[in-house]
């Protein structure tokens, strides 16, 4: 459903500009990239009037388009960034949870959680870029995405407490796995607010960028690092992300029975033959999938 959407220029700069598909009124935007980027999709909130804050239709909207990125092969790498300057993602939608009665409330947390463990659980590489302010739900999405690359400008944290309520997309458990746990608790009880460097200091984004007068110095780092993985085999990117998540759930030996159940998933492939064939003939590899 997704592969008619619009596809961005070769080199997409501030990453603004779309063909006449793309409407004004679209909540979350989906772009494969060409050319260089081939293989590189990029997911996009563009709800500027409300700080692209969580609402049950953006939700929804998020959750369709990670289905269908979830099943298609051509797909190598995602990135979740904001088309709105200046702001990632406020969190959850709070004018609209005002007019919800209670039991809709949990209906929509649930909701929520499961489309960012969809995320999270995408077969691919995943990179968050945080051009902007992300608290709370906004926080917890990027959590979710296997790296996160923010400028130093952005402005992060799980605030939930002020609200007299706690994270309840993820936060409190994917945070820790972060930062640790110490540090996860005094983030959460506090509500405090880290910028684009402390955030790095502390390991809570893996690379921090000065923000430029376009406003998408993140966005830019991150497709940079998304082309240093195009090249890579497709199946073993796959797997070795499989490797990595389910490894770190368990102890060390169980974790090592499934690197090696994981790694034998890599031996038949065409994509392996094509890797050792390149390695002999000393040329790059020109890998299709499976």
């Amino acid at each position: 459903p997704l592969r008619g959407g619009v596809v961005a220029a070769s080199v997409p700069s501030a990453g603004r500009s779309y063909g006449s598909q793309a409407k004004e009124e679209e909540e979350l935007r989906v772009r494969y990239l060409d050319d260089e980027h081939k293989g590189i999709v990029v997911l996009g909130l563009n709800r500027s009037h409300a700080k692209n804050a969580l609402s049950k239709n953006l939700v929804k909207m998020m959750s369709k388009a990670v289905d269908a990125l979830k099943s298609d092969k051509k797909v190598r790498t995602v990135v979740f960034r904001s088309e709105v300057p200046g702001i990632f993602c406020a969190g959850a939608d709070l004018k609209e949870r005002a007019k919800m009665h209670s039991s809709e409330v949990s209906s929509f947390v649930s909701r929520a959680r499961a489309t960012i463990n969809e995320l999270a659980n995408l077969p691919v590489p995943t990179i968050a870029a945080i051009d902007g302010t992300a608290l709370g739900g906004g926080l917890e999405l990027a959590l979710a995405c296997d790296i996160r690359v923010a400028a130093s400008s952005a402005k992060m944290g799980l605030v939930e407490t002020k609200l007299a309520i706690i994270p309840g997309a993820g936060g409190t458990q994917r945070l820790p796995r972060t930062i640790g746990v110490s540090l996860a608790k005094e983030l959460i009880f506090s509500a405090r607010i880290v910028d684009g460097e402390e955030a790095k200091s502390i390991g809570l984004i893996s690379h921090v960028v000065e923000q430029n007068e376009a406003g998408d110095a993140a966005y830019r780092r991150a497709l940079a690092l998304a082309r240093e993985f195009l090249p890579q085999g497709p199946v073993a990117m796959r797997v070795a992300k499989l490797a990595i998540n389910q490894g770190m759930e368990v102890d060390l030996v169980t974790g090592l029975a499934i690197e090696e159940a994981c790694y034998a998933q890599t031996i038949p492939t065409k994509d392996r033959i094509e890797g050792l064939l390149a390695f002999k003939e000393k040329r790059p590899p020109r890998y299709k999938g499976e």
